[in-house]
């Protein structure tokens, strides 16, 4: 499944769900590298 993080505060990366933290982080991977951040709320109307 894909997420969306933001890493730091105007920068979102988008890859592949790996884990969920207990600090409520999520960890992705894209390609090779693996990313650590808040996970983005879906937008909904």
């Amino acid at each position: 499944m894909y997420k969306t993080i933001m890493i730091g505060s105007c920068i979102a990366v988008q890859g592949l769900f790996v884990r969920a933290l207990k600090n409520g982080k999520i960890a992705i991977r894209v390609g090779s590298k693996e990313y650590v951040g808040t996970p983005v709320e879906a937008y909904s109307k």
